[in-house]
């Protein structure tokens, strides 16, 4: 009896030792994602004050040449625990009264070193280049037991609100331990490969996952744009915009993301 005890107890140490060698994560590569905006919900939402103007009219047309969603591709490269967010350009441009709002753009590169936990950003905002420098956005994220797959990586769900009010869920995964993820969102115990803002009608979603070394010479920083950190571009957007009513208040959220 003792033999076979001692027999089942290496075999299942043996097991453990050959599932720890099977199991691999993915600590560089890159992340493709999608972007995907319901234009329509938030065009009627912003001219919920403009029945039957010319923006309304505008609306009308609008629906008849374009499509419901509008899909953006975009990039995230990371290694070392830094990681490069880069918005892919459009292959057509926008012929619309509506092309030029921020919610149907990708605005920002953003280089995280998750290290010193520092965000440089290049933030285009209309036709001037803001670069954009400070600590990371601080997410307090709550982690539920919900989970989905994302690009074939296990992701669990958490949910945060930033900026006073924009509501956040986010799909993570621990098979990739970097705490990155799309635009500006980071703080997780694993790569976010899912995005969604489901009251303000836009998703970030992985669609690839490329596992491969990364030379650190592909991890440029930006450099171009007009110098400042997170409180200084608040300050320059909401002077600007102050007499903008609510499409001001859309883009200022908008652009801070």
């Amino acid at each position: 009896m003792k033999n076979i005890a001692l027999t089942i107890i290496a075999t299942l140490f043996c097991s453990s030792l050959f599932a720890q060698a099977a199991a691999h994560f993915t600590t560089s590569g890159t992340v493709e994602y999608e972007k995907r905006v319901n234009m329509y919900a938030i065009i009627k939402k912003r001219l919920s004050n403009d029945e039957g103007g010319f923006a309304t009219q505008a609306f009308e047309n609008y629906k008849k040449t374009q499509p419901q969603f509008k899909s953006l591709k975009s990039t995230l490269t990371f290694t070392g625990n830094k990681t490069l967010f880069t918005p892919i350009e459009p292959t057509e441009a926008g012929n619309s009264w509506f092309s030029d709002m921020p919610e149907g753009k990708q605005q920002n590169t953003i280089y995280t070193d998750l290290n010193t936990n520092v965000a440089t950003s290049n933030k285009a905002v209309f036709e001037e280049k803001f670069l954009m420098k400070d600590t990371a956005r601080k997410i307090n994220w709550k982690i539920t037991d919900e989970t989905r797959e994302i690009a074939g990586y296990t992701c669990r769900r958490a949910n945060a609100v930033i900026m006073d009010s924009i509501y956040v869920v986010a799909f993570y995964s621990d098979e990739i331990p970097v705490s990155g993820g799309p635009e500006s969102f980071t703080g997780l115990p694993g790569m976010i490969l899912g995005v969604a803002l489901p009251h303000d009608n836009m998703t970030w979603f992985a669609t690839k996952v490329t596992d491969m070394t990364i030379p650190e010479n592909q991890m440029k920083i930006p450099a171009k744009g007009k110098a400042t950190d997170y409180k200084g571009l608040e300050a320059t957007l909401k002077k600007v915009m102050k007499d903008w009513g609510n499409w001001g208040q859309s883009y200022l959220k908008i652009f801070l993301l």
